[in-house]
């Protein structure tokens, strides 16, 4: 009994995780072509981890290569809060990364989407979102600043500075 109820559970995981990829998928490209005007870093992972090993710049390079992804252009900053948050990549990690964003401040159709998503397919995790949410109120505002010129700055004292936990 309770391991088909664990396995219904683990279906239903799956089944909401692809569901919340390809809403992702669906909207990426519309949502970084209408809405993203930055312009991309220009870096590479080799350049980021040529930076001081302490440094925000080679965290992220090893944060990107130790979960084999690429720099996406425009989207930079995104994989900077990973690190900086310490926050994981399954699905419900990104809902708590945007929840997490959400209480520091920051406002965007994408967060809303994955906030709204989130609290659809994860009701039960409320909780866990809400205090994203609290953490993301008692750091210092930092999902607006210029993370490129931050890249030699050691993560733990940017950390720190902006009582990121």
């Amino acid at each position: 009994m309770i391991a088909t109820l664990i396995k219904k559970q683990e279906n239903t995981l799956e089944w909401r995780e692809i569901i919340i990829e390809y809403i992702y998928k669906s909207i990426k490209n519309p949502y970084q072509k209408q809405f993203k005007k930055n312009k991309p870093w220009n870096i590479t992972i080799p350049i980021l981890l040529d930076y001081p090993s302490l440094s925000l710049g080679h965290q992220l390079g090893l944060f990107l290569q130790e979960n084999g992804l690429e720099i996406q252009p425009q989207l930079e900053d995104h994989d900077v809060f990973h690190v900086l948050t310490r926050s994981g990549l399954t699905v419900k990690n990104e809902i708590e990364l945007q929840f997490y964003l959400l209480g520091n401040g920051k406002r965007s159709l994408f967060l809303f989407i994955v906030i709204a998503t989130g609290l659809f397919f994860y009701p039960l995790s409320y909780k866990c979102f809400k205090e994203q949410y609290q953490k993301g109120k008692k750091a210092h505002t930092f999902y607006n600043l210029d993370f490129e010129k931050l890249l030699s700055i050691p993560l733990l004292q940017l950390q720190f500075t902006f009582n990121i936990n």
